[in-house]
């Protein structure tokens, strides 16, 4: 395991993990930095949503190192790396459906982190003033009041983005943030990623290559646990070896 310091804000490096002596990513490297969005790409099985599990520690590596502000995440468990300022959407929305828009929004505050935090917990002008910001990001500022169950469907994944940013975490992980959406929503997000990654880094899978060419500027292809490109989408659209794998042409 890798015992240097980086500048990179997330440094991954020879990230492997085995599933019965099959290896669902193999030896994966990847530099983000902070203001950075990189988007995640290749065909079905090819490992993308396990490096975002071992990122946040739902499943643990095989080998290998994830530094994320120079501390190590490997041995950590799923909450500590919450804290430590990492956030994930996971391709289905979990937002509360029987809460306001505005109560899903508290509750992710991270005050409630802990039991002391959530019984000391107040709703000051800071929390509601961090709230309201957050609802203006999302395009929900007019639908605080309204129970989330009756948001549309592109709605209730912005209300799950929002919740994270409740949160200030330093580096979020989408899973697919588009899959469903209408064309307008898809290119509302896009606004909404290009904004919130200017305070952090962002990692998302997506299948969307219009979505992608929207928001992407360095585009990392993963076939069979490998990294196989690496660049621009222009460069990876280009690369026989992506075409013959996903692209398909």
């Amino acid at each position: 395991m890798s015992n240097t310091n980086t500048d990179f804000l997330l440094a991954i490096e020879d990230l492997t993990v085995s599933f019965d002596g099959f290896k669902a990513v193999d030896s994966f490297n990847l530099y983000i930095d902070k203001g950075e969005l990189r988007v995640i790409i290749g065909p079905n099985g090819a490992g993308k949503t396990t490096v975002l599990d071992m990122i946040c520690g739902k499943t643990k590596s095989t080998q290998g190192s994830i530094k994320f502000k120079n501390k190590e995440l490997t041995k950590l468990r799923e909450h500590k790396i919450v804290r430590a300022g990492v956030g994930r959407k996971f391709q289905t929305p979990s937002i509360y459906e029987n809460l306001t828009v505005f109560e899903n929004l508290e509750i992710s505050y991270p005050w409630g982190r802990t039991v002391i935090g959530s019984l000391m917990f107040k709703r000051d002008q800071k929390v509601l003033d961090s709230i309201h910001k957050v609802a203006e990001q999302i395009y929900l500022i007019d639908d605080l009041d309204k129970q989330a169950e009756f948001l549309s469907h592109g709605q209730k994944q912005w209300l799950e983005i929002g919740m994270l940013l409740v949160q200030k975490p330093e580096l979020i992980l989408l899973d697919e943030p588009v899959a469903g959406m209408s064309v307008k929503e898809r290119e509302a997000t896009a606004a909404l990623l290009n904004e919130i990654v200017r305070d952090r880094a962002v990692i998302i899978i997506e299948h969307d290559m219009d979505f992608v060419a929207q928001i992407a500027k360095k585009v990392t292809v993963l076939h069979m646990g490998k990294i196989i490109a690496e660049g621009t989408m222009d460069q990876v659209q280009n690369n026989e070896k992506v075409k013959e794998v996903y692209l398909g042409h």
